[in-house]
């Protein structure tokens, strides 16, 4: 007996020893039993993935750094990882990574905590997750193992520009691989394929991002990378020939803020606006901008300090004040930020008792009484400044000409993989083969994109089916640009229930349809077992369903499957879940766009669900009222929602602006709103040339069953120039010469003489008369002049060159199914039918200073003009 106990205590004392000399992915002790405490806990928490998640730990022949590298993701990942995807998935992010580390030479060089929260980490936002990061490693491994880490980033940069180029789209971040099929996407894309790209090769890299900008209406995403014991910064899918050159340094010199996210637990050096036990988020302007600590005191009616205030510093962007951090006081009324040096408001609440004050970069304390109640109808007017511009160092001449040239070559990799999507002609062979309208066919193809061959088969499986094309007008491009055909298959599987008595207009929309809100589509599944009515819903998902925002922190959505399986969520994702088991009973119901409320139809009327979890917090099903919106008549411009103004309504001791964006009823004026009776901020601002905005507010009541009338007026901008609207100068222009340039390089950094002709048409040529006359001036001045055709007004006998004496820095265009035409109709709020020209003038940052539309003569004298007074007020 003796004996048995001996060896086996021998025994486990050699695998003791072994054990000990195998090396830990997390070397530090202390912090690695921080993660596995945390690891415990997620365990608990999410019990009810068990197996899915954590089987994968049974696997034979896990190494230590497999296992503690698993136990670190899983600690901090958010509910969208742990409900949607498994074990498997999750080991191998963590084996590519590992890989990674070994292969390229500098893998040895990075910190372990650099490469714990940069390399390793899967996500970089709120993409939806694929398997990019393997597809990656193998198609970039030679092209850049050779090369210094420094020399690899760029490259990598320039391997992700053959790959995908910018283009405006909706909110929802695509993974990586869809945006590949796809070939463009927005910043915040560009920026996690790139980043995805940069860790696929074992170099840190993190997205940053401004929440708004404060001189335009945008906000922008980039990449930083770690390169030698540094941070540097680029243009994600914009090559440039140096690291911590781009379009955006300019602007970032003006941010007010730079965010990052930093998954985990963090111990970096950088200040942290958010700290969780699951995440960071860490403040990067220093790194751009000049800067200031903003100081706020909050005290209540009797000049008392006030502890656990939400303190909210906001900018204006998009005719809102939209807040950047939010802080809780301590102790004694005080909360603070590192900003820039442009005006914050600070808005502070408790307890639905609120107050704000303007803090300037002169102010050393900004002191905000809480002192204020919902009810109180007032008006008020403020002005909100900006950064000043800041230089930025140039490249040399020929670094920027080879540059062009290379990014050429990208663009003609880029375009002939784009060539190969189905163009018109093949789609209107499909259509005729299935018996099909043309026209529809080619509508939907031509937006499906490198997905073009699942939506052509959906299409052939579908072709009886008379809802087809009403379902598909449902669904968003990105839908059709990302979506198999056999998920949106699965949604059509009750369609004979049109016959049960809804209307067609009500089914398709919000019964058949699998676009409820911003989450990606997936198969559609059977929810939860519980008989099939709204009120069993809510009780089911009252008494089994979680609910943690925090838990989410990377806000993307998790699929009703994910919820069901968990039975843990967001807020967010809780209300889609609902509307997803509505839908799948036929029970029409949706996310109402304007409040985000999940609801349902009944007896024709539209009612808000409540849940326990929201009953403290959420007015539901409240009297309606009628708030009718007039156009002022001293208004120069027509105004935008979003452009020149919003309509917020009062929640949680701040106002939350109603997301009208994409309603119709709000695009021509008058037009009469219903709304739930409540406390309400009609909010107009007046951007001028300089970036700063001068800002109308008006606080009032609407009470149900009544009938309101407000007047949209645009402030008078003093002493500066109004700006029109806003244009992306990051837009590439198709020139005659076969090249390509964005808006911001034709400008020459003075600004931009656009104009759209229609050259078989008169008053197109009498604009390009007037401007010989003042071509001496135009040169003087040294900023561009672009004068763009569209593809459906390109007439053979027109020849440029014929129209001589034009200023030298004019370029001639295309411009192809009109997208720029249409982002500066749109930014003008006009609807533009082909009263050509149309020209405008665009300052350094897009805004449009000067528009005409239709004959006019004059506009060259009118350019000068504008381009006087851009000057003078740039001088003050």
């Amino acid at each position: 007996m003796k004996k048995t106990v001996f060896i086996f205590s021998f025994t486990l004392a050699m695998l003791l020893f072994f054990s000990c000399k195998e090396e830990h992915f997390l070397k530090d002790e202390t912090y690695r039993n921080k993660v596995h405490e945390q690891f415990e806990k997620r365990k608990t928490e999410v019990a009810n993935r068990h197996d899915a998640l954590f089987s994968v730990f049974k696997k034979e022949n896990l190494s230590l750094k497999q296992i503690e590298a698993l136990e670190f993701l899983y600690a901090y990942m958010p509910l969208c990882d742990l409900a949607d995807y498994d074990g498997q998935f999750f080991l191998n992010q963590v084996n590519i990574a590992l890989k990674t580390r070994d292969y390229f030479s500098w893998g040895k060089t990075i910190p372990d905590d650099i490469f714990r929260h940069y390399v390793l980490v899967y996500r970089i936002n709120n993409e939806y997750l694929d398997s990019a990061r393997m597809v990656f490693f193998e198609e970039l491994k030679d092209r850049v193992k050779n090369l210094s880490m420094y020399e690899a980033a760029l490259e990598v940069n320039h391997w992700c520009h053959e790959k995908v180029t910018y283009r405006g789209t909706d909110s929802r971040t695509s993974g990586p691989l869809a945006l590949v099929c796809t070939s463009w996407g927005r910043c915040g894309e560009e920026s996690t394929f790139t980043a995805t790209a940069l860790r696929a090769v074992g170099i840190p890299a993190r997205q940053c991002y401004t929440p708004r900008w404060v001189h335009t209406d945008d906000n922008h995403a980039w990449i930083e990378v770690w390169i030698d014991g540094e941070w540097h910064y680029l243009g994600a899918c914009e090559p440039e020939p140096e690291l911590d050159v781009a379009w955006f340094t300019g602007p970032a010199k003006r941010a007010m803020m730079v965010h990052t996210i930093a998954f985990g637990l963090y111990n970096g050096s950088e200040e942290k606006n958010v700290e969780t036990p699951l995440y960071s988020k860490i403040n990067l302007l220093e790194n751009y901008a000049e800067t200031r600590t903003v100081k706020v005191r909050i005290i209540d009616e009797n000049d008392k300090p006030v502890e656990g205030a939400k303190v909210r510093f906001q900018v204006y962007n998009y005719a809102e004040l939209y807040s950047i951090v939010e802080k809780d006081t301590d102790a004694d009324g005080f909360a603070s930020i590192i900003s820039g040096k442009g005006d914050l408001m600070i808005w502070a609440s408790k307890e639905n008792i609120y107050g704000y004050q303007k803090s300037t970069p002169n102010d050393e304390l900004t002191t905000v009484k809480l002192d204020r109640r919902a009810g109180i109808a007032y008006r008020e007017n403020f002005v909100m400044n900006v950064p000043k511009e800041q230089p930025v160092k140039e490249l040399s001449s020929e670094k920027i000409k080879a540059n062009i040239a290379r990014l050429a070559s990208e663009d003609s990799i880029r375009n002939a993989y784009m060539n190969t999507f189905i163009n018109e002609e093949q789609a209107f062979l499909l259509a005729e083969k299935n018996n099909l309208n043309k026209d529809e066919v080619w509508k939907y193809l031509s937006r499906s994109q490198g997905n073009w061959k699942e939506i052509s088969q959906f299409i052939v499986d579908e072709k009886e089916n008379p809802l087809l094309f009403p379902y598909l007008a449902t669904l968003t491009e990105k839908d059709l640009r990302d979506t198999p055909a056999k998920y949106l298959s699965s949604y059509l599987l009750n369609k004979e229930d049109i016959a049960l008595g809804i209307s067609q207009d009500v089914f398709v929309p919000y019964v058949l349809s699998p676009r409820i809100e911003n989450e990606l589509i997936q198969l559609r599944t059977e929810l939860f077992p519980v008989t099939p009515n709204v009120e069993s819903f809510i009780k089911f998902i009252d008494k089994n369903i979680k609910i943690s925002d925090e838990d989410n922190y990377y806000n993307c959505r998790i699929s009703p499957r994910g919820v069901s399986e968990l039975q843990m969520a967001d807020i967010r994702s809780r209300n889609i879940s609902f509307v997803a088991m509505c839908r799948y009973w036929s029970i029409p119901a949706r996310i109402e766009a304007a409040t985000g409320k999940p609801q349902y139809l009944e007896n024709d009327v539209w009612k808000d669900a409540v849940f326990e979890s929201d009953k403290s917090s959420v007015a539901a099903n409240l009297p309606k009222a009628k708030l009718k919106i007039q156009n002022a008549a001293s208004n120069i411009v027509k105004p935008g929602y979003y452009t020149h103004y919003t309509i917020a309504c009062f929640k949680d001791g701040a106002f939350q602006t109603l997301d009208f964006e994409n309603d119709i009823t709000v695009s021509k004026f008058p037009y009469t709103l219903e709304l739930d009776e409540g406390y309400y901020r009609l909010m107009v601002g007046s951007r001028a040339n300089d970036g700063s905005v001068f800002v109308n507010a008006e606080y009032f009541e609407l009470k149900g069953n009544t009938l309101n009338v407000l007047e949209v007026k645009m402030p008078e901008v003093e002493g500066k120039l109004l700006v029109k609207g806003i244009v992306d100068m990051n837009f590439i222009a198709n020139l005659n010469d076969q090249s390509k340039a964005t808006l911001k390089e034709l400008s020459k950094g003075k600004g931009l003489i656009l104009c759209f002709l229609d050259p078989g048409k008169e008053p197109s040529k009498h604009i390009l008369q007037d401007f010989p006359a003042v071509q001496q001036s135009l040169d003087e001045w040294g900023g561009g002049v672009l004068f763009l055709i569209p593809d459906d007004k390109v007439v053979q006998s027109f020849n440029a060159s014929t129209f001589k004496n034009l200023p030298a820095n004019t370029r001639w265009g295309i411009d192809s199914h009109r997208p720029l035409l249409q982002s500066v109709a749109g930014a003008l709020q006009i609807d533009f039918h082909d009263n050509f020209p149309l020209t405008v003038y665009l300052s350094r940052n897009g805004g449009i200073l000067y528009s005409s539309v239709g004959y006019h003569i004059g506009v060259g004298e009118d350019m000068l003009k504008i381009i006087k007074l851009e000057k003078k007020y740039d001088n003050k």
